[in-house]
Formats: C-alpha cells, sequence, structure tokens
C-alpha cells in the first residue's frame, strides 16, 4: 500500500475553489455559535455545545467510512512512532480557542470586527508558518507579491465590513474606558485568527501521516472537547451550573460547520500551502457573509456598496497572491549607471 507521503497533491485550479467552500462555513458557524453563545450567556458552555456535536459527527464518519477505519488504524501508530511532533494531536485546543472566541466576542464585538480581527492575525501567521515550513508542503518563500496579496487582504475585508462598524469607538468622545471594551476583547479572535494558521499546518502534517484528513479532524475535535469540557467543569465549580440548552435544532449546527472547514483545510495546506489555504478561505468567508447578511439578515446589519466592492477586491487580492507568476515578475528593471553611461558614450 503506498505511503500517504507519496500521494499527488491537488493543483490550484482545484485547490482553491475548495479553500473558498471551506471558508463559506465559517459565518455561519460563527453566526450559529455568537447567537448560542447569547442565548446561553456563556461562551465556554456555547463552544462546548460546538465542540461536542462535531465529535459526535466524525466519530460517527470516521466509523462508517473504510477510510475514517483507516485513519483510526494509523493515529496511535503515528504518534507513538514520533512520525511528526506530538504536541501537533493538540491542534484541537486552537480550534476549541477559535470557537471560544465566536461564542464570546461576536455578541460584544459584531461580526465586523471579529471578522477584520481574525483575518488580521490569520492572513500575517499565514506567511509565517509558510516561511518557516511548519506545514507539509514544506518551506514557501515570501515573495514581493505574497504579502502584497496579504495586505490587499486586511485592506479589503476593512473596506468590505466599515459600513457594519459603529457602536462603541464610532464617537470621537467615547470615554476610553468604553473604547477599550472593544479592543480589550478583540485581541482573543486577533489571537485565534493568528493561531488557525498553525492549526492547519499541524493538521496538514498529521493528515499526511493518518492518510486522511477525516482522521486528522477527529483528532482535531477529542483535543478541543476535551480542553473546552475541563474549562467548563472548572467554571460550574466556581460560578454553578449555567442556563439549560436550547429546544431549536440550528444551534447545534456549529460542530458540523467546523468538521468542513477544518477537514478541508488539512487536506489543501500540503497542496497550496497555508497561506493561499487561508486567503482562499478567507474569500470563502467574506461571500458566505455576504450571502447570510442580504438572505438572513441580523439586527444592525447593514449591506452596502464597500461590503459587495470590498469583497471583490478580496478576491482580487487572492488572485494576485495565488497566480503562478514568473520569478522578477513585478521588478523594474534598470541598467546600472556605469553600463548605461559607457554605453552612451560609444
Amino acid at each position: 500500500m503506498p505511503s500517504p507521503t507519496t500521494r499527488s497533491s491537488l493543483p490550484l485550479a482545484a485547490g482553491l475553489p475548495l479553500a473558498v467552500a471551506a471558508g463559506l462555513a465559517i459565518p455561519l458557524q460563527g453566526r450559529i455559535n455568537g447567537a448560542l453563545g447569547t442565548r446561553l450567556e456563556d461562551g465556554i458552555a456555547a463552544a462546548v455545545v460546538s465542540f461536542t456535536t462535531g465529535l459526535i459527527l466524525m466519530v460517527v464518519i470516521s466509523l462508517i467510512l473504510p477510510k475514517g477505519r483507516q485513519g483510526i488504524a494509523r493515529i496511535v501508530p503515528a504518534i507513538r512512532s514520533r512520525r511528526f511532533p506530538p504536541f501537533y494531536v493538540l491542534a484541537g485546543g486552537i480550534g476549541a480557542l477559535f470557537v471560544f472566541s465566536q461564542s464570546f466576542t461576536i455578541g460584544l464585538l459584531g461580526v465586523a470586527l471579529f471578522t477584520v480581527a481574525t483575518v488580521t492575525g490569520q492572513t500575517l501567521s499565514g506567511l509565517l508558518v509558510d516561511r518557516l515550513g511548519i506545514g507539509p508542503g514544506g518551506k514557501r518563500s515570501i515573495t514581493g507579491v505574497r504579502i502584497l496579496g496579504t495586505v490587499m487582504t486586511i485592506a479589503a475585508v476593512a473596506w468590505a465590513v466599515s459600513p457594519r462598524f459603529g457602536g462603541a469607538g464610532s464617537d470621537p468622545a467615547t470615554p476610553l474606558p468604553i473604547l477599550l471594551a472593544v479592543l480589550l476583547p478583540m485581541l482573543l479572535p486577533l489571537a485565534g485568527g493568528f493561531l488557525m494558521s498553525f492549526q492547519q499546518a499541524m493538521n496538514g502534517v498529521a493528515t499526511q501521516h493518518y492518510g486522511t484528513p477525516i482522521a486528522a479532524t477527529l483528532v482535531n475535535f477529542i483535543a478541543g472537547a476535551v480542553i473546552l469540557w475541563l474549562a467548563l467543569l472548572v467554571k460550574v465549580l466556581l460560578a454553578g451550573p449555567g442556563q439549560g440548552l436550547p429546544s431549536e435544532w440550528w444551534y447545534y449546527l456549529g460542530g458540523p460547520m467546523g468538521c468542513i472547514f477544518i477537514g478541508l483545510a488539512a487536506l489543501l495546506v500540503r497542496s497550496l500551502g497555508v497561506l493561499v489555504t487561508g486567503l482562499g478561505m478567507i474569500a470563502g468567508q467574506l461571500m458566505g457573509s455576504l450571502a447570510l447578511d442580504v438572505a438572513f439578515p441580523a439586527p444592525g446589519t447593514v449591506v452596502a456598496l464597500p461590503t459587495v466592492l470590498g469583497t471583490l477586491l478580496t478576491l482580487g487580492a487572492i488572485i494576485i497572491a495565488t497566480l503562478p507568476w514568473p520569478r522578477g515578475a513585478f521588478r523594474v528593471k534598470s541598467a546600472p549607471l556605469g553600463r548605461e553611461s559607457g554605453a552612451k558614450g560609444r
């Protein structure tokens, strides 16, 4: 049986649309987890619900599908033989932080500020992770084109969500404590977005050795669920139990949405690299947010011209960052002064 490391990678034309499709699930998960956190008045409990439902789904998928069962059989041997750093199995803890930041801060910040914070962290760390070669695709150089695409992506996302900025901090006379109440919670999604690139790289390496992203996603949900359940246990011991679970079925779809983008990201980072995978998911995230705001607007939703144009600019930034430009395509060529003057003197 061939080793997982010998399998061919996806071409850019096939992988990038999959990354965009994976990103479409992120705003839907964020809307669900944010609403659940508000309903329960408990971000930890909402994150526990999201990760537990995702874990249940991944267990069922892993047991039903032959590839899932084969992947489960490879998990322990891969960890014991140290084919990759053992702490990579804790990548699910990063996912737990991201889901908790959704549940805890979206109700405070709104989707706009949350999106800017996570995208900024993710795009910056995507460059770093690719340069360090943490992912299964190895080291990828930081070129001027990739930096340009990263900067354009952050600017485009900020422009796209600018019509939804408002509330605290929009008035110049807003007191400093209220500004801090906005800026401090932004550190959580900023950290979650920054670490997401590392999670994708770690999951990509694990997928390479498990032979399937199903096993890597399962391990993610196991690790994240354990961490969140321990955090919830501590909270219950200190503050007592919170509110009961809601009866509406849609509150429990956040976990399955996470299964989609974690699994696809683990599959794609080997072919596309962490930065390009992240940029594709960001494009899907903006497109999904725009579709949600149009079809199912939340209170305070604003869909204006900058929202549409910013989304289109994000797609343009991703094209710039991902196309195989020839070396030196954006470099201005000029002859040395000595040669030029010598040529004129002949």
